[in-house]
């Protein structure tokens, strides 16, 4: 059986990083994070409060799918990546669709703006939220999940789904 990439997508504040993590606590994957590979001037252009445009996105999306791309010869992986339109997606899996499975972390523009008012250390303004959802396709043939069930819920559902 071939490895496989799952891609935890939605709007910054949606709680990739989180239930990503706790997923591959209960299945053995091992995670990454989109944000960590995000260069410095993308991370300075968030800070600003500007938001990131198309151009700006495409090394930052190839850097991913190559990583994609070599871990999955190993192990089965996953990656929280905001992934808000179809054509990152696809960049994202191109090569390696049949291998990726895609979760949606769906939640009210109010909560999740919510959450980003509390959180701290993060470089993404909750002033930003805005274009995120206005940038943001659904995915087609995503599994979907609420963000208002708790984590532990969100991946005991995940993980029965993605089976």
């Amino acid at each position: 059986m071939e490895h496989k990439a799952i891609f935890i997508t939605g709007v910054s504040g949606s709680g990739k990083t989180t239930i990503g993590q706790l997923l591959a606590q209960k299945t053995g994957y091992a995670f990454y994070d989109a944000d960590d590979f995000h260069p410095q001037q993308n991370i300075d252009k968030m800070k600003a409060g500007e938001p990131l445009t198309d151009e700006d996105r495409w090394p930052w999306l190839d850097n991913l799918h190559h990583l994609a791309s070599q871990k999955i010869q190993n192990e089965s992986i996953i990656i929280a990546c905001s992934a808000l339109k179809q054509v990152y997606r696809k960049r994202l899996s191109n090569g390696i669709e049949a291998n990726c499975r895609w979760v949606f972390l769906n939640g009210s523009y109010a909560t999740i703006q919510q959450r980003m008012q509390q959180r701290k250390d993060h470089y993404m303004p909750a002033a930003l939220l805005q274009s995120q959802f206005d940038a943001l396709e659904i995915p087609a043939g995503a599994i979907e999940a609420t963000i208002e069930m708790p984590p532990e819920a969100i991946v005991n559902y995940l993980i029965q789904a993605i089976q």
